[in-house]
């Protein structure tokens, strides 16, 4: 086995880089123990992080807290919103034209982004619209 001491090259795992690379060992906590290293790359100066274990750190699912939800989730909320908006609503479709004047609940049919409904009016011309793909922001009352 070969001997660790300042001065010397060693793997370590790189904060700044987000990768384990060449790092030069500046300081030693111990004769066997590696304290900061600086990355050959970046030259950022920092504790010394085994690649091992930052690999494995790395690789370990993060979990969500409560009150934060996943970008899969979110999207599943706008789905069932839109639906329940949509499929929900006795307002017949109206076909989407920038010239037309819509009120909130109404159910717009658009060419491209299809079934929404307008959920808040912005100005005298700007409307809020859940599509199943999410919110947009459509002229109207031109």
């Amino acid at each position: 086995m070969s001997q660790v001491s300042a001065g010397k090259d060693i793997l370590s795992y790189c904060n700044k880089c987000k990768m384990a690379l060449s790092h030069t060992i500046t300081v030693m906590k111990d004769i066997n123990t590696v304290g900061k290293v600086m990355c050959n790359t970046c030259k950022g100066v920092h504790a010394y992080k085994d690649p091992n274990a930052a690999a494995k750190k790395a690789t370990r699912k993060k979990s969500t807290s409560p009150g934060r939800k996943s970008a899969s989730a979110k999207a599943e909320l706008l789905e069932n919103k839109w639906q329940a908006d949509v499929m929900g609503s006795k307002n017949e479709p109206q076909k989407y034209s920038p010239k037309s004047q819509f009120v909130i609940g109404d159910i717009i049919d658009h060419p491209k982004f299809g079934m929404g409904v307008v959920e808040a009016t912005m100005e005298a011309d700007k409307l809020d619209i859940l599509f199943q793909t999410g919110n947009k922001i459509l002229v109207h009352n031109k």
